[in-house]
C-alpha cells in the first residue's frame, strides 16, 4: 500500500466518488432519451428503473458500516468498485428492461458502499483536524463525475452502450487503485473516546424532521435527475448531443455546493434551506417553460445543481452534528433519506409524464417543493423552533445546543467524538497524544 497525504487522499477519494456517484448513479439520466428509444421504454418504466439503484443504494448503506468493520476500508472499496464495473458493463449490454434494471441495481450497490469505505479509510489516514476539508473535496467528486460524462453525450449522443463500456473500464481501474492506495483496516476510534450517549426524545424529534426534509428534497429532485434531458429532447426538439450541457451546468454549480452548505450552517440553516428549496422548485418550472432554449435550460441546470448539492451538504452536516459519537450513522442517515425520496419520486414522475406530459409533471413537483420550503422554520437548525414542543421529560438531561460560532463541516466532525465528561475530543490533542494503531485484517 502506498501512503497518501491528507490532500492526496482527498483527491483520490474524489476520483472514486466521481466514478461511483457521478458515473454509476447520476449520469443515467443523460442517456435516458437514447436508452428509451433503443429499448422502447415508456416514461413510467424508466421511472421504475430509475428508482431501482436508489433502493439498492439504501440496502448497501444499511450493511456498509458492518462491512467496513469486518472487511476493512480496502476490501470494501474494492468490492464497491467491483459492483460498479459489473453494473456498468451490464448496462452496456442491456437488451430489455430486466437486464437494464439489474445493471442499475448493481450500480446502486457500488454507490452505497463507496462512501463508508472512504470514510473508514479517512479515519485511519487523515488527521482529524482535516476531516471537514477532505470530506468537502471528496463530496465534490460527484460533480466531477457528472462533468466527465458530458463529453460522451456531446460527441457520442447515441452510442450509450460504448459509453457505459468505457465507464466500466474506469470502474475497473478503481478496483486496482483502491487495492493499491487504501489501508486494510477497520474503523479507527480514539482510545479516549467515550461510548455514544443514548438518543433522547428531543434528539429523535430533530432526526425525524431532518429525515423528512431530506426525503422531501430527494422526492422533489427526482424528475430532474431522471427526465430533464428527455424533456428538452421531447418538448424542445433539442438534439440529444446538446443535453450534455445540462449536466455540465449541474456539475459546475455543484462544485460550489459545498461552500454554500458550509456557509448555511454558519448562519441560519432553516432560512437557507427554504431558499435552496425554492431554487430547486424554480429550476423545474424554468426547464419545463423553456425546453427549446439551450441558454435558459443551462441556467435552470445551474440553479438545480447549486441547490441540490448545497442541500445535501447541509443535511450531511446536520446529521453529523445531531449524532455525536455515532460515526457510522450521522453521515449516512440524511443520504439514505434523500435516496428513498428519489426512489419514491422517480416512478411517480414517470407516471405523471405518461399521463399528463412533462410540463404538468415538473410543475406538480415544483409546487411540492414550494410547500416544503414554507415548512422550513421547523428544520432542526441552530434556532430550533420546535424545541419547546419536544422537551425531555423532567429528570432527563437536556442536550446543549452547539454554539453558533462552532459551525461548519469541520466543526460538525469535531463534535462527533466525546470524552468521558461529554466534552468534544480536541483534534490536536488526539493527533499528538493518542497513537493511532490501525487493526490489520
Amino acid at each position: 500500500m502506498k501512503t497518501l497525504s491528507n490532500m492526496g487522499f482527498a483527491l483520490f477519494g474524489a476520483a472514486l466518488i466521481a466514478i461511483s456517484f457521478g458515473l454509476a448513479r447520476f449520469a443515467f439520466g443523460l442517456y435516458v432519451p437514447a436508452i428509451s428509444i433503443d429499448l422502447e421504454l415508456s416514461a413510467y418504466v424508466i421511472g421504475i428503473i430509475g428508482a431501482v439503484p436508489l433502493i439498492s443504494f439504501v440496502l448497501a448503506t444499511l450493511v456498509a458500516p458492518l462491512a467496513a468493520d469486518r472487511l476493512g476500508a480496502r476490501m470494501l472499496a474494492v468490492l464497491s468498485s467491483g459492483f460498479g464495473t459489473a453494473g456498468l458493463a451490464l448496462i452496456s449490454l442491456a437488451s430489455d428492461p430486466l437486464s437494464l434494471g439489474v445493471g442499475v441495481f448493481i450500480c446502486g450497490l457500488c454507490t452505497g458502499l463507496m462512501m463508508p469505505a472512504l470514510t473508514a479509510a479517512m479515519q485511519a489516514l487523515v488527521s482529524r483536524s482535516m476531516h471537514g476539508r477532505v470530506s468537502s473535496i471528496m463530496n465534490a467528486g460527484t460533480s466531477i463525475g457528472i462533468i466527465v460524462a458530458v463529453p460522451t453525450v456531446v460527441f457520442l449522443a447515441n452510442a450509450w452502450r460504448f459509453t457505459y463500456a468505457m465507464f466500466a473500464v474506469l470502474a475497473g481501474m478503481g478496483i486496482v487503485a483502491a487495492w493499491y492506495f487504501l489501508p486494510s483496516v477497520s474503523r479507527i476510534m480514539p482510545a479516549n473516546a467515550a461510548p455514544p450517549p443514548p438518543i433522547g426524545r428531543l434528539q429523535w424529534s430533530r432526526l425525524i424532521r431532518l429525515s423528512l426534509f431530506a426525503f422531501a428534497m430527494g422526492f422533489i429532485a427526482a424528475p430532474y435527475w431522471l427526465f430533464a434531458p428527455d424533456l428538452v429532447v421531447t418538448l424542445g426538439a433539442m438534439p440529444s448531443g446538446q443535453t450534455g450541457w445540462l449536466w455540465f451546468a449541474v456539475g459546475i454549480a455543484g462544485l460550489g455546493g459545498a461552500m454554500v452548505s458550509d456557509l448555511a450552517d454558519r448562519n441560519n440553516p432553516p432560512i437557507t434551506q427554504a431558499l435552496m428549496l425554492m431554487m430547486l422548485a424554480s429550476s423545474l418550472v424554468l426547464l419545463a417553460a423553456s425546453p427549446s432554449q439551450l441558454g435558459l435550460a443551462m441556467f435552470s441546470a445551474l440553479v438545480f445543481g447549486l441547490a441540490y448539492m448545497s442541500l445535501t451538504g447541509l443535511y450531511l452536516m446536520t446529521g453529523i452534528r445531531l449524532l455525536p459519537g455515532r460515526l457510522s450513522m450521522g453521515p449516512v442517515l440524511p443520504f439514505m433519506a434523500v435516496a428513498l425520496g428519489q426512489a419514491a419520486g422517480s416512478p411517480m414522475a414517470g407516471m405523471l409524464v405518461d399521463g399528463f406530459g412533462y410540463a404538468y409533471a415538473f410543475s406538480i413537483f415544483s409546487v411540492i417543493g414550494i410547500v416544503v420550503a414554507i415548512l422550513s422554520p421547523i428544520y432542526p437548525g441552530h434556532i430550533d423552533y420546535w424545541a419547546d414542543w419536544a422537551e425531555e421529560p423532567a429528570g432527563e438531561q437536556q442536550e446543549e445546543q452547539v454554539p453558533v460560532e462552532d459551525t461548519g463541516l469541520q466543526a460538525a466532525y469535531d463534535q462527533q467524538l466525546l470524552d468521558e465528561n461529554g466534552e468534544p475530543i480536541e483534534p490536536v490533542a488526539e493527533d499528538e497524544e493518542t497513537p493511532r494503531t490501525p487493526r490489520l485484517l
